[in-house]
C-alpha cells in the first residue's frame, strides 16, 4: 500500500483489507434509494463501446485501481438519456465518430487502489484520495460532494429542468447493495422496468404498439402497465427485431394481464420510463419510453419507494 494510502491517518489505514479481483467488486454496486427527503443541514464489456473512456482510464499513473460511477452524455447543457442511447452498443471507432455523441464518466466512488480494498473508508476520506488518485482530463470528471445546501441545491437543479441530486452520507462507507445511506432525490418521476411483452402496431404505426412493463416483488413479476409513447420509427423497428428474438408462448407475469393480443417475451431486457406518478392499484400513469438500459439486471428492477428516513 504506497504512494497515497501510505499517507492517509493511521485510523483510515487500518479500514484497509486486501481487495478482491476488480471484477468481483465490480460485480455488486452500491445502488441508491429513492428518498422524498429535502432537508440535508447535517461490467467490463460494456467499457468497450467506449473507447474514449478506456483511453483515458488507461493512460492513468496508477495501474490497479477499481471505480464506481456513471456514464453520461449531454444536450442543451444536461445530462440526455436519450442521447446516450444513441451510442450504447457500438463498438466500432467509425461508428462512434458518426453518432456524434461525446460521452463522459462521472467518477464518485474508489473501490480498489494499488491492491488494497477502500470501501470501509468514509466517504469525505475516499473523495479526497480519489481526488490525487486520478488525473481528471475529458471525458473524466470527478463528481463533487457539497456538505450543505441540499433543499436549495435540489430546487437549483429541478427550476433548470434536470433530473435531480444524489445524496451520500458524509461518514458512510460503500455497501454492495441498495443503501438508505445514498438518496435518489429525483425532480420527476422515472425508473427502470422489465419488459414482459408488447402488442402489435395499429393503423400506420410500424413495429409495435405498446410494451409491457413490470417490476420484481418478492420474486415475481407484477405487471405495472404498457408505455405506448416515446418512440421514434426506427426504435419502434430495432425493439420489434429484438423482442421477436425472445419471444415466449405465456405470460412472465405473476398473475393476469388484459391487454388484448398480448404477445409475451422472456424478461430479459430493462427500459427506462419516466411517468407522472404510480395509481393506487401500481400501474403507471402517463408513462413514457426513454430507453433500454443495458447496465441494468432485469431481478434487480423492483419498485421504488421513497424513504426519508436516513440520514445524509
Amino acid at each position: 500500500m504506497a504512494g497515497l494510502l501510505d499517507a492517509l491517518p493511521d485510523g483510515q489505514r487500518r479500514l484497509l483489507g486486501r481487495a478482491r479481483p476488480g471484477a468481483e467488486l465490480a460485480a455488486r454496486p452500491m445502488l441508491a434509494t429513492l428518498s422524498d427527503r429535502r432537508d440535508f443541514s447535517d461490467a467490463d464489456e460494456k467499457w468497450e463501446t467506449y473507447p474514449e473512456i478506456v483511453e483515458a482510464l488507461a493512460a492513468q499513473p496508477s495501474a490497479d485501481f477499481v471505480l464506481d460511477g456513471e456514464i453520461v452524455a449531454f444536450s442543451g447543457g444536461r445530462t440526455d438519456f436519450g442521447r446516450l442511447q444513441q451510442r450504447m452498443g457500438l463498438t466500432r471507432r467509425q461508428d462512434v465518430a458518426a453518432s456524434g455523441v461525446a460521452v463522459t464518466y462521472y467518477v464518485f466512488d474508489l473501490l480498489r487502489l494499488d491492491g488494497a480494498d477502500t470501501r470501509e473508508l468514509p466517504l469525505r476520506a475516499l473523495k479526497s484520495l480519489l481526488r490525487r488518485a486520478l488525473a481528471y482530463r475529458s471525458p473524466l470528471r470527478l463528481t463533487p460532494h457539497r456538505n450543505a445546501g441540499g433543499a436549495g441545491l435540489l430546487a437549483d437543479v429541478c427550476s433548470r429542468g434536470w433530473e435531480g441530486l444524489i445524496a451520500k452520507r458524509a461518514d458512510g462507507v460503500y455497501e454492495p447493495r441498495r443503501s438508505a445511506g445514498w438518496l435518489k432525490l429525483k425532480c420527476s418521476l422515472g425508473q427502470e422496468f422489465v419488459v414482459g411483452g408488447f402488442t402489435e402496431p395499429a393503423g400506420g404505426r410500424v413495429g409495435l404498439g405498446a410494451l409491457l412493463l413490470g417490476h420484481y416483488e418478492g420474486g415475481r413479476l407484477r405487471y405495472a402497465g404498457k408505455v405506448g409513447t416515446g418512440f421514434g420509427r426506427r426504435t419502434l423497428l430495432d425493439l420489434r427485431e429484438r423482442l421477436d428474438g425472445l419471444r415466449e408462448s405465456g405470460s412472465p407475469f405473476d398473475g393476469p394481464v388484459r391487454e388484448a393480443g398480448a404477445r409475451w417475451v422472456r424478461p430479459e431486457l430493462v427500459a427506462q420510463i419516466a411517468f407522472a406518478e404510480w395509481t393506487r392499484d401500481g400501474m403507471l400513469r402517463h408513462p413514457r419510453y426513454l430507453g433500454l438500459r443495458d447496465d441494468k439486471k432485469p431481478r434487480d428492477v423492483v419498485r421504488e419507494r421513497p424513504s426519508g428516513r436516513a440520514a445524509a
